[in-house]
């Protein structure tokens, strides 16, 4: 680009940022008109939530919010039990002082109480009661467990509900692999070139199966992101997306599942959606995917591609004869792990499901990875560098340990009856605890424990000293609080849960963490590149696997997304959330609750989340006699945690030996640099580290 190019193109660049304000402008006074109005219909006295958000096309709660006299009289109030008159005196326990690491500093004894029990909040199921507006600047309430026996009863296993080893084998989807952007389809062996037309899912159907008669079930979109087409016609990618999957197709309809596959219609996602076709006539299924579920793709062509697959595949095979890799990493995932229950033992008769109550409350209270940007004044307005750590396959570290059979009732009263080595012995077991916390009045360092925050399942991590909350954690955390290299936290036990230790997860994960052993040495040491790249694909398919197969387990409330014409808004179901909609149709969700299903154990994917995130604060090396995480780092030099990732102003010089949980050195990016005050600046700046020491890197 010369000069004159750069000019104009910074003239062209001022065009469109007046042209975005003034748009943005005008949509604010729309938006403002459509409040005004909706305040307006609210006074109608016969006036219903659900058919002004409707019309709308906003959610009940977002309407609700406007117009709190259309809240639903059955959600408006709530029966909730009052707090005790008097809380009887909290009963104190000093726990064992746990050795002291190399790197810990002196510190003195933990603060271990077990309170008096507070008033319970709403139940899981009524956490989605519309709120007034105030409250959407609140932090939300937690649920707490019901008191006596109405409680207890969430202990409870599902009768007639257990995860059993399967006695069928999977048959396996016939599968081509299709990039968008130039056509290029392989099937088997064979490469194809179709003209595709204008992407859409019609002309995808109609030139795979012109090339391709009989037999493709599922087509995997390598590139392309055809769902994308007419993403500059709406305001958000999902209302693309929605579009794009809902659009007619002459001899087609909407999946609606077949046999043992219960997965029916189309699954509406900004990135990586679901497709689900069959023939109107006849009982042919298809389904379009998108790669991106499995592995992130750097312009590989789809033989690469489906050549990751069949590597995948193979090491499979190794561990399961009766391999089957299914659509998605969380369905093969689930899958082999049932292939992994014990058939003689205590559990040869399955794992017990918890209870929907029960399920529900770790819903609401278990979250997974931690995301937090830290800025100025916590931390310098310029930074010194920006140097990023990836945990190596983090999750295969938590496996090892895992909740098993039907939980007891830990209630405040019963632990602090219980001597210093039994409460640390099942702080340290797999609990999940409802506490109330204080940071301590000279702590200066990040926060350890998450409390709930405003918004919808939204987390944040207290750190200002003096601070108390009330919160729920799991096990591997409130030890983490307690036992820290720089200073215990007061830690009060309202209520808690406690599972017997097992490992019903460790069969299933050793073998992947096997695999992606096996797949990880042939991506270094193979001779030919292209197979080298194959190998490292399916390494990250393996770690998919894992990541969302463990995330399969939560099993969060399942959402309904459906289609109705605009003709025939009347008949959208009156608790569903419009969330896309054109001229033609209304695309919807709602909830459904919690499915019958037997593989339903959010009790160990929270477990390992929990795990996870205290593993990012501190984690022992024992062959190294040493430390790892954030509280390893000085004051003020945690910038953000992402998940598994930490980014720090500070290299460090931990041990790296390939093995899951490792840190990984991922970036390094020498300053000053401004302190990233958004999850776009620090999403920029990690890429630029990462391109940095690659560069770094290189002979």
């Amino acid at each position: 680009m010369d000069a004159q190019s750069y000019s104009t193109a910074l003239a062209d660049l001022r065009t469109v940022r007046d042209q975005i304000k003034k748009t943005r402008a005008a949509l604010a006074k729309q938006e403002a008109d459509r409040d005004k109005l909706i305040v307006r219909v609210a006074s109608y006295t016969k006036a219903k939530a659900e058919r002004v958000a409707q019309a709308a096309g906003l959610g009940v709660v977002d309407v609700v919010a406007l117009a709190p006299a259309l809240a639903p009289e059955s959600l408006a109030t709530h029966d909730v039990p009052q707090p005790p008159a008097a809380e009887p005196p909290a009963a104190q326990a000093t726990p064992e002082a746990a050795p002291s690491p190399p790197q810990q500093t002196e510190a003195g004894p933990a603060m271990i109480t077990a309170a008096a029990r507070p008033a319970p909040s709403p139940a899981p199921a009524e956490l989605e009661a519309p709120q007034v507006a105030a409250a959407a600047q609140s932090p939300r309430d937690l649920p707490s467990i019901p008191a006596g026996a109405s409680g207890d009863a969430w202990l409870a296993a599902v009768p007639g509900l257990a995860s059993t080893r399967p006695n069928f084998t999977q048959q396996a989807r016939s599968t081509v692999f299709l990039d968008t952007s130039t056509g290029v389809l392989v099937h088997r062996q064979q490469t194809h070139h179709l003209d595709l037309g204008r992407r859409t899912a019609a002309d995808i159907l109609t030139a795979v199966f012109r090339t391709i008669p009989e037999g493709v079930e599922r087509i995997y979109i390598t590139a392309g992101d055809p769902w994308h087409r007419d993403a500059d016609r709406y305001p958000y990618l999902r209302d693309a997306v929605a579009a794009w999957l809902n659009a007619p197709i002459p001899g087609w309809r909407a999946d609606t599942g077949r046999g043992r596959d219960r997965m029916a219609g189309h699954f509406v996602h900004a990135r990586n959606p679901v497709g689900r076709y069959q023939r109107e006539a006849g009982d042919q299924h298809v389904e379009i995917r998108s790669v991106g579920e499995w592995f992130d793709t750097d312009g590989d062509d789809p033989a690469v591609i489906r050549d990751a697959f069949v590597l995948l595949w193979q090491a499979l095979r190794r561990h399961w004869n009766d391999a089957v890799i299914m659509g998605s990493p969380s369905q093969t995932g689930r899958d082999l792990w049932t292939r992994t229950i014990p058939q003689r033992g205590q559990y040869a008769d399955g794992f017990p499901v918890l209870s929907e109550e029960l399920r529900g409350l770790l819903h609401a209270t278990a979250g997974q990875g931690r995301n937090e940007l830290i800025t100025p004044p916590r931390v310098p307005d310029d930074l010194p560098r920006l140097v990023e750590y990836d945990r190596t396959f983090a999750y295969a570290k938590h496996t090892w340990k895992s909740p098993v059979g039907t939980p007891r009732r830990i209630t405040a009263a019963t632990f602090a009856s219980w001597s210093e080595k039994e409460q640390m012995r099942a702080l340290y077991g797999c609990g999940h605890w409802q506490v109330r916390v204080t940071v301590p009045d000279t702590w200066n360092h990040v926060g350890l424990l998450p409390a709930p925050a405003p918004g919808d399942r939204a987390w944040h991590y207290p750190a200002t000293p003096g601070t108390t909350f009330t919160t729920w954690a799991g096990g591997p955390e409130i030890h983490t609080a307690l036992t820290n290299p720089i200073q215990p936290w007061k830690i009060e036990i309202l209520d808690g849960i406690l599972w017997d230790d097992g490992k019903p997860l460790d069969d299933w994960a050793k073998k992947l963490k096997e695999t992606w052993t096996n797949l990880s040495a042939q991506a270094q040491f193979h001779g030919d590149p292209q197979q080298a790249r194959a190998a490292h694909l399916a390494s990250r398919a393996v770690r998919s696997i894992l990541l969302y197969g463990i995330g399969a387990f939560a099993q969060r409330p399942r959402m309904v997304t459906g289609t109705t014409p605009r003709s025939m808004e009347r008949d959208v179901p009156p608790d569903a959330e419009i969330i896309a909609f054109d001229d033609e149709h209304i695309t919807w969700q709602k909830p459904t609750g919690f499915a019958r299903d037997p593989n339903a154990h959010p009790e160990w994917a929270a477990a390992i989340w929990s795990g996870a995130r205290a593993a990012l604060l501190t984690q022992r090396h024992r062959d190294d006699n040493t430390y790892a995480g954030a509280l390893h780092t000085p004051p003020g030099s945690v910038i953000a945690f992402r998940t598994d990732a930490l980014y720090l102003t500070e290299a460090q010089n931990w041990p790296y030996h390939h093995q899951p949980g490792d840190y990984l050195l991922r970036g390094h990016l020498n300053g000053p640099l401004p302190a990233p005050t958004s999850e776009e600046e620090l999403l920029t700046l990690r890429d630029a580290g990462r391109t940095a020491l690659t560069t770094s890197q290189e002979p």
